[in-house]
């Protein structure tokens, strides 16, 4: 026993601690060693060299003299603790022949040293380990400066710890312990829950002292002093009985006594005072007289009791008789009361502020590695056994579930519950996918947002004429500045015109021409289904679209006015069904924490007796859950019947059949609005997608005339020079061997090393000299004439999907890529509502930059597809 005290206002705070069990040292690791040698391999012993170094080590702290900090040695214990938890399940350690016979744990007695217990028991290693823990506990408990706030809440929450510790001893470890031979009576069941007791009645200690400090009513410092003295008392009635009676020191009786009799009487002195206020003077009297006779009483077998401990009590006693003497003149002079007896008066209030810890999740050794790979081949056959036939249990129990679970739920759905209910009270929403289709909608802008998605194709096909008619004119202004020359030059003007040159640009030109006149008629098409569905289309801009939703209304005329009493009726049993679903889920909950926790595999290693008794006897414990499933399927049962008439009545009542009828009447409207909406915006995006890829293809084109205007530039100025040569009588001796005309791309042997770079960069390719000076390319173009293959529409990507560094809808021209020279480059539109809308030119690979617009999956020329009705 150990003690600290420190001055207190009203009462001393002197308390106790535990001293821990003194053992001898033992070899835990040769003999482990050994074991699994035999059992199991000496390569497995190899391999858990470290964990049985480790058991050594924490068996070796456990045995020298605490260390001085009681924390260091908490932890220690606590980890060793859960070393023995792991070795119980792996190493069968008795006298038994076939089991680790080599060990024998020796403990001494905490308070008669001479006692001591010896046993080839695990068991009892692990008590006096738990016994110790508890010391340790009340050691830092003693350790706080208890003359503060936070000392005190720091010690009541240590000895909290402590009476956990013990709590734990009695309710796992003593009657396993006291098995043996031999035995110590502070490690039996009952010394267990004195100690358990004693460290409840410190920590309420410190929370009393608390409350005084911070001024808290007096009947609020009555109760939590009264239970104070209940547990001194319950501790004082344990060592006053077998076996505790005559083993421990007699000043530890007498402190235990005159706490329990000191706290009695503060808690009648703190009542006295809340009577007082009250008037209550003949009571005030009686607890009065009880808390002076009681410390009287108790004075008399104080003999080795503290002397702090008899101060505090004279103190209190001087205060009591104080209070006692007032109220007696207060009553013979004013109040006259009879002043009745003690014994007649009603036990005083109490209130607890502490209760023992709960030890479980500090003391859980599942998270530890030590011997994590050691497991006997009996025990794991058989834990595996016993496993499937947990297994069968829970698999069997969770089919009966689920099917009532999902009973209920079709059953409901029959009876159109809760939704019906939900409707009366202005509560109903829309089924789940059609409320995530509507609100899809609604996030991209709905009916109202197709006006923009509109302008951005009026925007496109601007812009696509816009480009048309620039390359128009580039043609048109190189046309009339060579028709000016033929006639200022006549025949001297030899090179082929124009318009020879340019018929395959020009008949290109006026096919996308034709292709934007169609694209705009489709686009009319567009804005007129726009018009003509908008009132179709409006059910969608409700926000929520609950509102839309037609409601279920109460009867115009009711004769018994009983529709309450029939709603109220039926929303009850529906609590009542979701009260049970809660519980089948608490009970599948129950099921997996009973399997969790349900580890026989230390029972299957110390089993001597036939596997088959303990697994009959380990199964039973799921009997119980099994029989509430049971009931709970039953109970469902009844209740869906009783529901079942319950919304017969409530249907006939509010009419629920036309109400049913008009809310399928509106879903199918959402679903039309949701179809149409969706197919004008998918009109668009094809839309948008052409005139995307048209661009790309005009800017094509656009660029092979303007390459062509400037060869004809370069041409035009050569042609100059030798044409005012020959008029002022010169004769090149060159041009005679080459012809009249160099062609285009054919290099000519002359200083103008810069002229004829430029040509040759910008020529095209020609299999002779004698091709003309700009030649359309070869290949055919394909599709112009005729209709397109019928439009199947794979996946496409958004259309405006934009990189990155494009900030703009139409990026500059120079961001532009061109398709190369040899593809055709304009279908014409399909006329009709239903077939290929907008055949676009496809994208084609070449040395030209990229069109304005890159979108994944470009738009094919044959696959269109466009309009739908």
């Amino acid at each position: 026993m150990a003690s600290a005290s420190s001055s207190s206002a009203t009462v001393t705070n002197i308390m106790l601690a535990i001293y821990e069990k003194k053992t001898n040292s033992i070899d835990l690791y040769r003999p482990l060693r050994q074991y699994i040698c035999f059992t199991y391999s000496e390569r497995e012993a190899v391999n858990l060299e470290d964990d049985l170094s480790t058991v050594k080590t924490l068996r070796s702290d456990i045995e020298r003299v605490p260390d001085p900090a009681p924390t260091t040695r908490r932890d220690l214990l606590i980890s060793y603790f859960k070393a023995l938890c792991l070795i119980e399940t792996r190493f069968p350690i008795s006298s038994d022949r076939d089991h680790i016979n080599s060990i024998q744990f020796t403990w001494f007695d905490a308070f008669k040293q001479k006692q001591k217990a010896v046993q080839q028991n695990i068991h009892l290693e692990k008590a006096a380990i738990l016994f110790n823990l508890g010391g340790v506990y009340s050691q830092i408990g003693l350790s706080y400066d208890r003359a503060t706030v936070e000392g005190r809440r720091q010690a009541s929450h240590a000895f909290i710890a402590a009476a956990g510790s013990f709590a734990f001893l009695r309710d796992n470890a003593s009657t396993k312990a006291s098995m043996g031979n031999s035995t110590t009576v502070d490690l039996s069941v009952e010394c267990a829950g004195m100690l358990e007791r004693l460290m409840l009645a410190q920590a309420q200690e410190c929370v009393f002292e608390n409350t005084i400090a911070k001024g808290s009513t007096p009947g609020v410092c009555a109760k939590i002093s009264r239970q104070v003295g209940l547990y001194y008392e319950e501790a004082l009635a344990a060592l006053n009985a077998a076996p505790l009676k005559d083993h421990f020191e007699k000043a530890w009786i007498a402190h235990v006594q005159l706490k329990a009799a000191l706290f009695y009487a503060e808690a009648c002195y703190r009542y006295g005072l809340e009577l007082h206020e009250k008037e209550e003077i003949a009571e005030e009297i009686a607890r009065l007289r009880s808390g002076v006779s009681t410390l009287t009483e108790t004075k008399k077998s104080s003999k080795g009791a503290p002397a702090q401990l008899l101060d505090a009590i004279s103190k209190l006693e001087v205060n009591l008789n104080r209070n006692l003497e007032r109220a007696m003149k207060e009553n013979d002079r004013v109040y006259l009361m009879r002043v009745p007896s003690p014994s007649s008066l009603p036990p005083l209030p109490a209130f607890s502020m502490v209760k023992s810890m709960q030890m479980n999740d500090v003391l859980d050794a599942s998270k530890e590695k030590i011997f994590a790979s050691l497991v006997p081949d009996s025990s794991a056959k058989a834990l595996s056994r016993y496993t499937e036939m947990v297994d069968d249990v829970i698999r069997t129990q969770a089919e009966k579930l689920q099917q009532g679970s999902e009973l209920t739920r079709v059953r409901l759905k029959e009876m159109d519950l809760p939704d019906s209910i939900l409707a009366l009270e202005g509560n109903f929403s829309l089924p789940e996918d059609l409320k995530n289709e509507v609100e899809k909608v609604q996030a991209s802008g709905g009916p109202a947002g197709l006006e923009g998605e509109l302008q951005q194709l009026r925007d496109l096909r601007r812009v696509n004429q816009e480009l048309l008619v620039q390359t128009e004119e580039l043609l048109q202004k190189e046309a009339a500045e060579d028709a000016q020359f033929r006639s200022q030059f006549g025949t001297r003007w030899t090179r082929p015109q124009s318009s020879t040159l340019t018929k395959t640009l020009q008949e290109r030109l006026n096919k996308f021409a034709a292709n934007l006149k169609q694209a705009g008629e489709s686009d009319v098409r567009i804005e007129r289904s726009v018009r003509e569905h908008a009132s179709l289309m409006s059910i969608l801009n409700h926000r929520p679209i609950e509102a839309a939703l037609p409601s279920l209304s109460r009867p115009i005329m009711s004769l018994d006015a009983n529709e309450d009493a029939i709603v109220g009726a039926l929303k009850q049993s529906l609590r009542q069904l979701e009260t049970l679903g809660a519980q089948r889920a608490g009970l599948e909950d129950m099921l997996k924490e009973m399997k969790r926790k349900d580890d026989i595999l230390p029972k299957l290693m110390t089993s001597t007796g036939s596997y088959e008794d303990l697994f009959r006897k380990e199964i039973a414990k799921y009997d119980h859950i099994c029989e509430e499933i049971a009931q709970n399927i039953e109970a469902q049962e009844q209740l869906l019947m009783q529901i079942q008439v319950q919304n017969e009545e409530f249907g006939a009542v509010f009419n629920l059949e036309d109400y049913k009828a008009s809310r399928e009447k509106c879903y199918k409207q959402i679903q039309a609005a949701l179809a149409k909406c969706k197919e004008i915006k998918e009109n668009i995006n094809e839309g948008l997608k052409f005139y995307v890829t048209l661009q790309d293809a005009i800017n094509n084109i656009k660029q092979q005339c303007s390459d062509f205007v400037m060869t004809r530039n370069i041409q035009c100025r050569e042609m100059m020079e030798d044409v005012q040569r020959q008029m002022a009588g010169f004769n090149f001796q060159d041009r005679e061997s080459t012809g009249p005309y160099p062609s285009v791309g054919q290099p000519r042997q002359n200083p103008r090393s810069s002229t004829q770079q430029l040509t040759e960069s910008q020529s095209i390719s020609h299999p002779s000299p004698q091709t003309p000076y700009y030649r359309p390319p070869e290949q055919p173009m394909q599709g112009y004439g005729h209709p397109p293959p019928p439009y199947t529409a794979p996946q496409q990507p958004s259309p405006y999907h934009v990189p990155p560094s494009t900030g703009a809808p139409y990026p500059p021209p120079h961001a532009q890529q061109h398709a190369p020279v040899g593809h055709e480059y304009g279908q014409p539109a399909y006329p009709g509502w239903r077939g290929p809308y907008y055949n676009a030119p496809a994208e084609q690979s070449g040395s030209h930059p990229r069109p304005p617009y890159t979108i994944p999956n470009p738009y094919h020329p044959h696959q269109s597809g466009y309009y739908k009705q």
